[in-house]
């Protein structure tokens, strides 16, 4: 029995399409709203698939409207979808103004790809996207770092209370009084306490 490797169907995608969306990706993760819905993992385990998602999402946009010879996706239409993708993905709604920066830069990438020029772009943003990505996991590791070494204190503090035998009290003892007898010789009847 041989096997035999069918060739795909599909045809290879052009390089303009495949350096835009590197610029997607990389200006989607350098994109602080987003950095925190990953990390807060708002859209669930898969938050950071979510993001490739996202991306994929974009640049369908812009090869459906290629591939039709419609105009592209102006910046509106991205951040609609960027809004959308937020509020549904990782329930997060952005009213800070950040995605229509990221949507122009979206619509300003692919009309530089348009025009031969997105390959200094793209390097500069995925540079930035890395350098952003490892302050995230700096911050993130100081973070994880004093946790642990103030779980540590806080153990320690744990184990000076620990070692006492005696339990703290809670309610101070009340002196045990004697009937009280007036100088009459009357007794005075004591109310009694609730119990």
């Amino acid at each position: 029995m041989s096997s035999s490797v069918q060739p795909t169907s599909q045809p290879a995608p052009n390089s303009s399409l495949v350096l835009f969306a590197r610029g997607v990706i990389a200006l989607l993760a350098s994109w602080p709203v987003l950095w925190i819905a990953i990390d807060q993992a708002w859209g669930g385990p898969d938050s950071l698939q979510k993001r490739t998602f996202l991306a994929s999402e974009i640049v369908d946009a812009f090869e459906e409207a290629q591939a039709r010879s419609k105009s592209a996706p102006d910046f509106d239409d991205v951040e609609v979808l960027i809004l959308q993708a937020m509020a549904e993905e990782f329930n997060c709604e952005v009213d800070d103004g950040s995605s229509e920066s990221i949507a122009r830069g979206i619509v300003g990438l692919w009309k530089e790809v348009k025009e031969g020029k997105g390959v200094d772009q793209v390097e500069r943003l995925e540079e930035l996207a890395h350098q952003a990505g490892a302050s995230q996991i700096q911050a993130t590791a100081q973070q994880e770092e004093s946790d642990s070494e103030s779980d540590v204190q806080d153990g320690s503090d744990m184990d000076d209370e620990m070692e006492t035998d005696e339990a703290p009290a809670l309610v101070p003892p009340k002196a045990d009084r004697g009937p009280e007898v007036d100088e009459d010789g009357f007794t005075t009847v004591q109310r009694g306490g609730r119990r």
